[in-house]
């Protein structure tokens, strides 16, 4: 039996990730769960699973959780300090981290250090600080298993192979709500049709990146310190469908995909299971009954954050870092309608631009560069609205 601590267990990965925990019981025991101020559902998941500690974002969350829940059976923490605590503990076997941004990256690197495995949804801690989250677990001997669906399809068409032996990985992304939009109605879109994902159910903020294809460019990042391949082996295919989850095409000419329909709890289940595979009982992918399969060049001109992600790859160092804060607090601007659709990536281009690069050698060069990203990116948002 895997024990399992969830970060971020109220966010669509954890409430996921949960439902498999309840369905394989016999395989999964929920000792640990984070989350940030959804306080109802945390507490409806502390009644089904009676973790053994919670997390919540702050102190009077915390105090608000503790009457409402047995303390002989539930410990509550929060803060940065409860996330740390949640990805460290002993008894922990599997640590899920699937919080939001830049939040997540403290914790999950915590988790390596303490030699925990990975079920790792935040893209955003090897986009800030990559080289720095492969190496601790190279060192303490700890596999990082993807839970995003394309880097799960890149992981388990790899299987294993050399690096020697991959031409390209090619990450498939649906083209968002957006895909097929007039180029000059892409001002006019609000958060509420950037929300509306064709094919996929996600949380806000990932939701808004796949609408500007920023969630696309950051995977790009994601895959290259996943699986050790340069930047310009990792392209992009826009496939509507979202049935080819990704490919990896070897030195021989061979593309191999691995496909399946469009639910997270396929990637999630491999990861938390992984080595072998439980049956889910979904849906089958019937390729009989669709029109077909199509794939298509993401459009730079019209999905400028993807252009912004690859070079801030190539640039590398604590450019990414920079890419990721700026974009995180260019999304939610967004969000709360203080700048449109289409100067999310003006505001990150402008950042980036600004910022002198340093180099990442520790886990405080990283945050720095997203504090500082943050800032800067703040101020500019003030300085259009004037």
């Amino acid at each position: 039996m895997k024990r399992l601590a969830v970060l971020g267990s109220t966010g669509s990965i954890g409430v996921n990730t949960l439902d498999i925990a309840g369905t394989f019981k016999n395989e999964f025991e929920v000792v640990a769960l984070s989350a940030g101020t959804n306080i109802q559902l945390l507490r409806e998941q502390i009644e089904r699973f009676e973790p053994k500690v919670v997390s919540v974002m702050n102190e009077a969350l915390a105090k608000a959780l503790k009457r409402e829940i047995s303390p002989r059976k539930t410990e509550v923490f929060f803060g940065v300090e409860g996330l740390i605590l949640i990805a460290t503990i002993p008894e922990i076997d599997l640590v899920v981290s699937a919080l939001v941004g830049a939040a997540g990256l403290i914790p999950t690197i915590s988790a390596i250090k303490a030699r925990k495995s990975i079920a790792l949804a935040n893209k955003e801690s090897l986009v800030m600080a990559g080289k720095i989250i492969v190496e601790e677990a190279r060192k303490n001997g700890i596999t990082i298993l993807p839970v995003d669906s394309e880097h799960s399809a890149i992981f388990q068409v790899l299987a294993g192979r050399p690096k020697d032996e991959v031409k390209r990985i090619i990450l498939t992304a649906s083209g968002g709500p957006f895909l097929n939009l007039p180029h000059e109605k892409m001002e006019e879109v609000t958060s509420k049709e950037a929300l509306h994902h064709p094919t996929w159910n996600m949380g806000r903020k990932v939701s808004i990146d796949s609408a500007s294809l920023m969630n696309k460019g950051l995977e790009v990042i994601e895959a290259h310190w996943l699986f050790g391949v340069a930047t310009e082996q990792i392209v992009v295919h826009i496939h509507p469908q979202s049935v080819v989850h990704s490919m990896v095409e070897y030195v021989d000419g061979s593309i191999v995909a691995q496909m399946g329909i469009t639910d997270m709890r396929i990637p999630i289940c491999y990861a938390l299971s992984y080595p072998k595979r439980l049956p889910l009982y979904l849906p089958p992918l019937d390729l009989f009954h669709m029109d077909g399969l199509t794939f298509l060049p993401p459009d730079m001109d019209r999905f400028p954050c993807l252009r912004l992600a690859y070079r801030s790859m190539v640039v590398g160092e604590t450019m990414p870092a920079v890419l990721n804060a700026a974009n995180e607090v260019a999304v939610n601007s967004f969000m709360e309608e203080t700048i449109k659709f289409t100067d999310i990536p003006k505001v990150v281009e402008k950042v980036m631009e600004d910022h002198e690069i340093k180099p990442l050698t520790t886990l405080d060069d990283a945050l720095r560069a997203d504090q500082w990203a943050r800032e800067r990116t703040k101020k500019f948002i003030e300085e259009i609205r004037v």
